[in-house]
């Protein structure tokens, strides 16, 4: 291998370009994800040759092994000092395909993220469950990775990340930071928090609940006084209670219902948007925070009434992601249109922003 293998070149033009994701494919130039748009970096097209090349020449013999047996490959690849990329590999009908994620080697502060004050607390915490969801590429990860900078920093306690693959690297500073991947030192999610209670967490990061069995393991840890946080791919606080409860069994849900209204610290759902300068995005943010009442409500089945209890709870820094985006138009963050394609209530937003922006021209789409 050359000290600076080829795919480098298009790394490069990423980051210049403040690129997201490098996607790569047979018979299409290299496309960057800039701004939330792809956008191609060259004109001509990739050959097979050449994106054979350009991909395997990062590939450890296993790796290359994996992606010609199983058709598909997930790795970090470390690019110097310039940045970390998660890599998927994958084969589509053209032939090998390949997406890089970049992620960032500098690991962003919340105060740099400027999240509301109460995610910090949410971080701050000695116990309980704390969900960070959204769609792909919705920044989850970078706001994790924020929260576990901020425990870093404070707390004198042992963190462990458990991902697949491992993104954000920790260095320790006054916490003690173990990163283990899935793969390479775990066979699963599953077996990987299984043994984490051995070893002695105070807080756990797990890369994702994809099963029951990781969801069930996740509420476990977190009724045992340990601070578990987590990804899950949906798109609002009600959705992913749903979503776990759902995952189960009917004859075990009102166990699990139990288990959750116990452990749930808090949720915070966020979407990219578009600023308003076109210059960058920003996250509107979802924000439940457990107590009492929500408990009562995940308990009895009654999660259709969250939604009324977090626009109600807005003096323990709850918000609907609605309340957000309006907010956000309102300080003109990001411009009505963005906002309304994310809104969850459109109806009632169109109104909202009307009242805000007099000026605004209701898309035809959404006129009665």
């Amino acid at each position: 291998m050359t000290d600076t293998p080829r795919i480098a070149t298009w790394f490069d033009v990423l980051l210049e370009r403040k690129g997201s994701d490098l996607h790569l494919g047979v018979g299409y130039p290299p496309l960057g994800r800039i701004r939330g748009e792809l956008v191609p970096l060259r004109d001509e097209p990739l050959t097979t040759d050449e994106l054979e090349s350009l991909l395997f020449e990062i590939c450890s013999p296993e790796q290359k092994r994996q992606i010609v047996e199983e058709l598909d490959l997930d790795f970090a690849y470390g690019y110097g000092t310039k940045a970390r990329f998660r890599a998927n590999y994958f084969y589509k009908m053209t032939g090998i395909g390949a997406v890089f994620r970049t992620i960032p080697s500098k690991v962003l502060s919340l105060e740099d993220l400027k999240t509301p004050e109460v995610v910090r607390k949410l971080a701050d915490r000695r116990s309980g469950l704390v969900l960070v969801t959204g769609p792909t590429g919705s920044g989850k990860s970078t706001t994790l990775a924020g929260m576990i900078n901020h425990i870093n920093k404070t707390r004198a306690s042992h963190v462990l990340t458990i991902e697949d693959p491992v993104e954000f690297v920790h260095e320790s500073l006054k916490a003690q930071v173990t990163h283990r991947e899935v793969g390479p030192h775990a066979s699963s999610f599953a077996t990987a928090i299984r043994s984490a209670g051995r070893e002695d967490p105070n807080v756990i990061l797990i890369g994702e609940l994809r099963t029951n069995e990781t969801m069930k393991l996740a509420l476990q840890l977190a009724s045992f006084g340990v601070l578990v946080f987590a990804t899950v791919h949906t798109n609002s606080a009600p959705a992913t209670i749903d979503r776990i409860i759902n995952a189960f069994p009917a004859d075990e849900q009102g166990q699990v219902r139990g288990m959750l209204a116990e452990s749930l610290a808090g949720i915070v759902a966020q979407q990219l948007i578009k600023t308003a300068d076109g210059k960058g995005r920003v996250a509107a943010l979802e924000i439940l925070v457990g107590g009492p009442a929500i408990a009562a409500m995940i308990r009895e089945g009654k999660v259709f009434q969250i939604a009324s209890k977090m626009q109600a709870g807005q003096s323990q820094g709850m918000q609907t992601l609605d309340m957000h985006l309006e907010r956000m138009v309102k300080d003109d963050v990001i411009l009505p249109d963005a906002a309304l394609e994310k809104a969850q209530d459109k109806e009632n937003f169109v109104k909202v922003i009307q009242r805000l922006k007099p000026d605004w021209a209701v898309p035809e789409t959404l006129k009665a």
